[in-house]
């Protein structure tokens, strides 16, 4: 029988909750977890989205919704080429003290469309196309744009930029060739596991 925990998922847009979802599931499962999961949206930046993820606390601390505090809080924010540690930071100085204890910091770097493009070989099994994602790149919109242009390439329209293949890239992609070419998919997934095996531990 799998444990039960409970994860609220804030996230900047709709490429991270499409691609955070299927991610956050398929790793819980791994672990031996079935997820209620809440998604929550900002938008406007991150100035914009700190500003709510800073509201979303206060509710969480008047208990709304009545009865669901979460186990862990996944909060996505892209890297922007600032380094993993340093984003990781700015979350959790923006984290009140009594939630600290579930954080889990997801910050692609420098944007999230790299994470789908992480394991080019899974990638090329649902897309039909092996991107070259090469060395980071700091421009905006590059990765959007490779990963838009990939999905292309495969013979397919990207209706939401390829956006649209996300469950299926995740269920698909290995996690030890995504983590070793990217190495900030890699630090959110051994986050993620180790903030998963620590309620088990705290529940036994």
């Amino acid at each position: 029988m799998s444990d039960r925990a409970v994860v609220d998922l804030f996230v900047e847009d709709q490429a991270h909750e499409g691609f955070l979802r299927p991610l956050l599931h398929r790793v819980a499962e791994n672990e031996g977890f079935k997820l209620s999961l809440q998604f929550r949206n900002a938008r406007g930046g991150v100035s914009r989205a700190m500003q709510e993820f800073q509201d979303y606390q206060l509710l969480l601390e008047n208990d709304f919704p009545p009865g669901r505090s979460p186990n862990l809080l996944v909060v996505a924010m892209d890297g922007n080429c600032s380094t993993f540690t340093v984003k990781k930071t700015l979350i959790e100085e923006s984290t009140k003290e009594n939630f600290r204890h579930m954080l889990i910091s997801a910050c692609p770097n420098p944007h999230i469309e790299r994470w789908f493009l992480a394991d080019p070989d899974s990638f090329h099994k649902v897309v039909g196309y092996r991107p070259n994602v090469g060395p980071e790149k700091c421009e905006r919109g590059h990765y959007k744009h490779l990963l838009k242009t990939a999905v292309k390439e495969g013979g397919h329209i990207p209706t939401l930029g390829g956006v649209e293949f996300a469950s299926e890239l995740v269920a698909e992609m290995d996690f030890y060739r995504a983590g070793k070419n990217d190495a900030s998919f890699k630090a959110f997934l051994d986050d993620l596991r180790s903030g998963l095996r620590s309620l088990r531990h705290r529940g036994s």
